[in-house]
């Protein structure tokens, strides 16, 4: 009888949560590979369910995060980071949704229910 072969799980610290809960031991940056060149930004975090370390992307511009905050992980790899296989989710916990500028498109992904312009507060219809 054949068998199927089993497919290995890319995010597989997650152990098929969506998200999980982790606490930040050390915030750097990092440089990318061959044709791209940035400094991004990168956090070791620690999973305290499953007891393991991972390195998690930091999205958008401007953060807040330092030692023993605490940040909620999805999967998800970063394509010019190798070894990257997981993002954190802003507005959530002590990883803040402000960033440095207003943001008008993509707010899901960065925490933002509205974007404000001044003393003016809009809402997407």
């Amino acid at each position: 009888m054949r068998c199927q072969k089993l497919r290995k799980k890319k995010s597989r610290w997650l152990l098929g949560c969506p998200q999980k809960k982790a606490i930040c031991v050390r915030v750097y940056t990092m440089k990318p590979k061959k044709p791209n060149s940035a400094t991004r930004k990168i956090a070791k975090v620690f999973f305290k369910s499953t007891r393991k370390f991972v390195t998690v992307y930091i999205p958008g511009q401007g953060h807040k995060l330092q030692q023993h905050s605490v940040l909620l992980v999805r999967g998800g790899r970063v394509k010019d980071l190798p070894g990257i296989h997981y993002h954190a989710i802003r507005g959530k916990y002590d990883f803040d949704y402000l960033e440095f500028f207003d943001r008008y498109n993509g707010r899901s992904k960065y925490g933002l229910k509205y974007f404000t312009l001044g003393s003016k507060v809009f809402t997407k219809k």
